[in-house]
């Protein structure tokens, strides 16, 4: 019965995996961290690096704040973890911002306030310097920075749910509240030169004037049909158009959305934009590096967009975060990230922290074929020169390494090192830039693990 249960597993993955989409691509994954685990439990996500290049992702979980090194792709890990203040169901909503070396993390739950945590202690450790509670409030949506201010978004009613200002200019550790508009609640903003994109969900995008930090001023708004459920957006680099994303399962799953927005008075829509053959996934969070947009698209799970010509975006890398389906539902990649080193991470709601690598991906090809157990062959040619090719099976879904090793047991070239469905799968390993000699591959998957022998001859 147990094995009958394995085969129809590995069926049902390797049809569900075909028909949800094209294979991963253009991506490598490096590492999923979920040590935090409690129902609904991972929302945000943020990243900072420090004076020194080293790199570190911020992970909102409902137990707290997990701060997580991923410099050494090969050894990344948490640092620390900062529990929640409070405790209480609006801790899912947590959200973060890094201004200098702070961090500020805000939540949902009732007079969890801002939390404020210095940053320049790690690898070591953070500091959580403050927990900052203005008058009248007592939670927060999401929060935003440009400059020396940080925008909270959506906050309690009785502090105002649309944007508040927040001075950080004169101590990051004892904010000063200046100015706030509140005609309409506010979901996220994007703050770009003194102008506010406020996302408002139903009522659009609204845009606001903030020269004054003490009276923002209202001048123009724009609904993005059929979904009017306006989440997040980033601007382009040339500031002519914006990236809106809609949150929503009706009347179909929300897209992404482009507009001109050289003119204010007449805002135009140009196009809307879902993954490579994937209509059921909604979108959820945009963020724009120069010329490279990356997307948290909820059960599509990372995406990433070549915006050179704005109007006309390419998808150019994609990994799945979520492959059980491409559902049309509040689940899977939360949040999103890109380093300077092409590290992109995202918050996946059931499982944590994802990390991937841009613009290395593993050679490895499925052919299509439902493995009956694991295993991993010997190379093709043997001995070879300068390529051979190496091919294995995989049972269950999982993580997935191929390394090769020389005589010593150095380890030479990383082959494979992602989650991989189950499937028969091959790759290869060109010996161009290595001597003659015996070298050994090894494949580890789950409890699996094999090694077989090869001779490359020069």
């Amino acid at each position: 019965m147990k094995k009958i249960f394995i085969i129809f597993l590995s069926v049902y993955f390797s049809q569900e995996i075909l028909h949800a989409q094209l294979p991963n691509h253009n991506m490598q994954f490096l590492a999923n961290l979920n040590q935090h685990i409690t129902n609904d439990t991972y929302s945000g996500c943020w990243g900072y690096v420090d004076s020194a290049g080293n790199e570190y992702a911020i992970l909102g979980t409902h137990l707290g704040t997990a701060f997580i090194d991923i410099t050494n792709s090969a050894n990344i890990h948490e640092v620390d973890f900062a529990p929640a203040p409070v405790s209480g169901s609006g801790n899912h909503w947590r959200e973060i911002t890094v201004y200098s070396h702070y961090a500020y993390v805000i939540t949902e739950q009732a007079n969890s306030g801002i939390e404020i945590f210095d940053l320049r202690y790690l690898p070591d450790s953070v500091h959580r310097v403050n927990r900052f509670i203005p008058p009248n409030h007592t939670s927060t949506h999401t929060i935003s920075v440009s400059g020396s201010y940080l925008y909270l978004n959506g906050a309690n009613a009785s502090f105002g749910q649309g944007i508040t200002i927040l001075d950080l200019s004169v101590n990051p550790e004892q904010p000063v509240v200046r100015g706030s508009l509140n005609t309409h609640y506010v979901h996220d903003c994007r703050v770009i030169n003194d102008t506010i994109w406020a996302a408002c969900l139903s009522n659009g995008i609204r845009i606001i004037n903030a020269v004054n930090k003490d009276q923002p001023v209202f001048l123009n708004s724009f609904t993005t049909p059929p979904h009017n459920a306006a989440h997040n957006s980033a601007l382009t680099k040339d500031r002519k158009y914006i990236y809106t994303t809609d949150e929503t399962s009706t009347p179909t799953a929300g897209t992404l959305k482009i507009y001109d927005i050289q003119d204010l008075n007449n805002i135009t829509f140009i196009r809307d934009w879902r993954p490579t053959n994937i209509t059921t996934s909604q979108v959820h969070n945009i963020e724009i590096y120069g010329d490279t947009a990356v997307i948290a698209h909820r059960s599509a799970g990372i995406r990433v967009l070549d915006i050179s010509n704005p109007v006309n975006p390419v998808e150019v890398a994609w990994y799945d975060t979520f492959p059980l389906n491409n559902n049309n539902a509040f689940i899977g990649s939360w949040g999103i990230y890109m380093f300077p080193s092409k590290k992109i991470i995202t918050s996946n709601k059931e499982d944590g922290l994802w990390v991937v690598q841009l613009g290395t991906p593993s050679s490895v090809v499925v052919n299509n074929s439902v493995a009956d157990k694991f295993s991993l062959s010997q190379n093709y040619p043997n001995p070879f020169n300068p390529i051979t090719h190496l091919g294995f099976g995989i049972l269950e879904f999982g993580l997935v390494s191929l390394r090769v090793y020389d005589a010593l047991g150095k380890d030479v070239a990383v082959l494979v090192n992602e989650k991989l469905s189950p499937g028969i799968y091959e790759t290869e390993f060109d010996g161009s830039n290595y001597p003659s000699g015996i070298y050994y591959y090894k494949l580890e998957a789950g409890e699996f693990s094999e090694v077989r022998k090869m001779i490359l001859l020069r």
